[in-house]
């Protein structure tokens, strides 16, 4: 018999964005950047500082389904320096989709918004992100993005 899964909250991500950068209609979708200008990562004894670097690079269906592939970094208040790769999706009703589409704050309870985030860094004390799965939960707001990170146990 498979363990059982469960989570555990590990640290949140409060992530500022830039204006998003629309590249057009793709045929399949629109794509747009959203620049990464940085933020913050908290949590129970962890504190970093989210580094001015990356983007959320999204394709945005016609029916308002996002994929979402953000890839930026992190530092660690030790130091480290830790790489995000979060793959994720984004849907909900159209009018709220139109509404964060516009810039506008939406209840986040109104929007499916999760993701996959995957670690990479070379410190020894954080590499235990690169061997655990984690989850993520996010909140689009107008000049951030909220995420609580969860470890698959």
């Amino acid at each position: 018999m498979a363990p059982q899964l469960a989570t555990k909250y590990v640290f949140s991500l409060a992530i500022k964005v830039g204006a998003p950068i629309v590249a057009g209609d793709l045929g399949h979708g629109v794509r747009r950047i959203i620049p990464i200008l940085g933020g913050e990562v908290r949590g129970p004894g962890i504190h970093g500082t989210i580094l001015p670097c990356g983007a959320d690079f999204q394709v945005i269906r016609p029916n308002g389904f996002t994929e979402l592939e953000a890839k930026y970094a992190f530092q660690m208040e030790d130091g480290a320096v830790v790489y995000i790769e979060n793959i994720g999706i984004r849907f909900g009703p159209k009018e709220a989709l139109d509404r964060i589409a516009r810039g506008e704050m939406v209840d986040p309870a109104l929007i499916y918004f999760r993701s996959v985030p995957k670690f990479e860094t070379g410190a020894e004390n954080w590499r235990w992100l690169m061997q655990n799965l984690f989850i993520g939960a996010g909140a689009r707001h107008p000049d951030r993005v909220e995420l609580d990170v969860h470890q698959v146990l």
